[in-house]
């Protein structure tokens, strides 16, 4: 069964995102998805309280602010302490029975790893629809997946509803996280989606200054 899942997606637990746990089921649904991966910024109460309330598939995730980037951990039901070392951060993702992702290791202004992305992680975001600039980071980031011979994997980076769904991963697995996850370790899975469109993001740049106004 091949599944499509969008596996870097905020809610309005992370300080810059507008989404709603019912945005969120909702444009998932709208967009075609089997599942989202919550991974809100070094927090994880949000995306542990929606998989409860849901019947919607949510693989509980954190974006961590290491030292030296930023890093996916799915499947974790813990906090993930941020600003530690990218190895240290991977362990104890792994500590967690979660996987790490380098995340966008290879765009501008969003934390990218670059170079400190290693053998140690499970995947590398090679397709993340927020980043910029798009082909750049897509190119640089597919050469780092596989010159370490790890998973590719994909994400919206979804800050504003509409962008759930932009890019995500097809993943070879049934439906339940551990399988999902656990095909992702095994490369059974492919990166898929498109940049976020321009006047989407426009939208939510002047959603969120709205926000901060009130």
């Amino acid at each position: 069964m091949q599944l499509k899942i969008d596996l870097h997606v905020h809610t309005h637990y992370s300080y810059d995102s507008l989404i709603t746990p019912e945005q969120l089921v909702f444009y998932a649904k709208k967009r075609g998805l089997n599942g989202i991966a919550i991974t809100d910024h070094d927090k994880i109460d949000g995306a542990l309280k929606i998989a409860k309330e849901t019947d919607f598939l949510i693989i509980p995730g954190i974006e961590i602010s290491s030292l030296n980037g930023h890093i996916l951990g799915l499947n974790v039901q813990e906090l993930i302490p941020s600003k530690l070392g990218v190895d240290e951060t991977v362990d104890k993702i792994h500590e967690a029975g979660g996987i790490a992702v380098a995340c966008h290791p290879a765009t501008f202004f969003k934390g990218s790893l670059g170079k400190h992305t290693n053998s140690k992680f499970d995947a590398v975001e090679v397709i993340n629809a927020s980043a910029v600039p798009f082909k750049y980071s897509v190119k640089h980031s597919r050469e780092i997946a596989l010159r370490l011979g790890i998973s590719q994997v994909a994400g919206s980076d979804a800050h504003y509803a509409p962008e759930i769904g932009c890019a995500y991963t097809l993943v070879d697995a049934e439906l339940q996280v551990d399988k999902i996850i656990n095909a992702i370790i095994k490369g059974l899975c492919e990166p898929s989606g498109a940049v976020i469109p321009l006047r989407m993001r426009l939208k939510r740049e002047i959603l969120s200054l709205k926000r901060k106004l009130r």
